[in-house]
């Protein structure tokens, strides 16, 4: 080999890339620790460039739909159904389809709670409050959806999954941030967190109800409200007073939790837990934003 061969193969050696610049290399096992610290900084340093100063977190199903898309999807899988009658797995669809009608309104009610939220606090060049969510659809969508209708930012924390996903279209383009590691999007979630609702949802959201609940208990985390919207629902899915029958938590953490139905109740408890602290995020004296909030968008 010439040496003139030998300097082009120097040139093409991955060794020879500069090491921010080589993502292979950045993949390898051995970099976890690199790469868990960019999952923690870039976020966080973009997120302070745009004076995010708190945030409220929104969970709930990827699943629920709005109520024109719920209403399609029923007749969809009615006519489906109806050719079918005796195949139970297309029965149970048409029954989930008809339960995701009926569950649309929490989509409305996650789309209002975020525009009275943004519209309330993203004023005057302040950013308190921020609705923050897995910026996926259902639920999440909701939620972008009713800042992005206020004219406000929002913040989407995508992860990567083994199924294709992307953002819904509602989150603030330079807010949109894709993790590779739950770890990490969790604690992003939480650095800020002023409020933690949670609409009617699967694993992740009791995933994150819990360990928001969790933090709370062992005093990791400062209390805020924890809100779960839909009594009904939530009173079934999770029996909390059982737990503390059977000694398995304190009776007095049940009161972390508030049941709420609507956009305006949900508001006005965040309200009122920080004005009873003092901690109201805005200039001392200042109020939320009137608003309206009979009037939807």
């Amino acid at each position: 080999m010439n040496k003139e061969e030998n300097l082009r193969q120097i040139m093409a050696s991955p060794s020879y890339r500069l090491a921010f610049e080589d993502v292979e290399f950045l993949k390898r096992d051995d970099l976890r620790p690199v790469r868990l610290e960019l999952e923690l900084l870039k976020p966080e340093i973009i997120i302070n460039e745009h004076n995010v100063q708190s945030t409220i977190v929104v969970f709930g199903s990827a699943r629920l739909l709005c109520q024109e898309e719920a209403e399609r999807n029923l007749q969809k899988i009615s006519k489906e159904a109806a050719a079918h009658p005796h195949d139970r797995p297309m029965q149970q669809r048409l029954t989930q389809a008809k339960l995701l009608v009926e569950n649309a309104r929490y989509y409305e009610e996650a789309r209002e709670f975020s525009r009275l939220v943004s519209a309330a606090c993203q004023i005057d060049g302040h950013c308190d409050f921020v609705v923050i969510t897995g910026g996926g659809p259902g639920v999440m969508e909701a939620a972008n959806r009713g800042a992005f209708e206020a004219g406000a930012k929002s913040i989407g924390l995508n992860i990567t999954l083994p199924h294709e996903q992307q953002p819904n279209p509602y989150i603030t383009p330079e807010l949109c941030f894709q993790f590779k590691y739950f770890a990490l999007r969790k604690m992003h979630f939480r650095l800020r967190a002023k409020a933690l609702v949670a609409f009617p949802g699967g694993f992740g959201t009791c995933d994150e109800l819990f360990e928001t609940l969790t933090l709370i208990q062992t005093q990791k985390m400062e209390r805020v409200p924890i809100l779960l919207f839909g009594r009904r629902f939530w009173q079934r899915a999770l029996n909390f007073p059982f737990l503390a029958e059977q000694g398995m938590i304190a009776y007095e953490d049940l009161n972390l939790i508030d049941y709420v139905e609507t956009a305006a109740e949900a508001w006005d408890k965040i309200v009122a837990f920080y004005h009873e602290r003092g901690e109201w995020p805005h200039l001392p004296g200042q109020e939320p934003k009137p608003i309206d909030v009979n009037h939807r968008t």
